[in-house]
């Protein structure tokens, strides 16, 4: 389910408490049955230059779910690559680092396919895994 929909979130996809100040909340990503590899990627990759990982996380999680067969894991890792940074963000060392593990053992497995930028990926999957 894309944020938005719902209680109002921070930047790192966690709900807001009761009461909280509404100017606080980020817009979420909007919610689409489709959305194609090329604008997945690089809407995901403004996310993240925007240090906003859980949004990244759910744009490759909304391309994971249109995507052909033959390319869901691909997208399936990008989107726990998403969740490992969102942990990271959110100070969550071994969920990011256990996630880190999972996205990199998909992506090894897959298929990749254009935009998606390996080096940019196992670049980061390398930061993560070393803290």
């Amino acid at each position: 389910m894309a944020i938005g929909a719902g209680r109002p979130r921070d930047r790192y996809g966690r709900p807001l408490r009761t009461g909280a100040d509404p100017l606080t909340a980020y817009p979420g990503v909007p919610h689409r049955s489709f959305v194609s590899g090329s604008d997945a990627w690089h809407e995901a990759l403004a996310y993240l230059t925007e240090d906003l990982p859980f949004h990244a996380h759910e744009v490759f999680e909304q391309r994971w779910r249109c995507a052909p067969a033959s390319e869901r894991a691909a997208w399936r890792s990008l989107a726990q690559w998403g969740a490992a940074l969102t942990h990271a963000a959110r100070g969550n060392r071994v969920g990011a680092h256990r996630l880190a593990l999972r996205a990199r053992e998909g992506l090894m497995a897959a298929t990749l396919v254009d935009p998606i930028d390996p080096e940019v990926v196992e670049s980061s999957l390398q930061r993560l895994l070393a803290t």
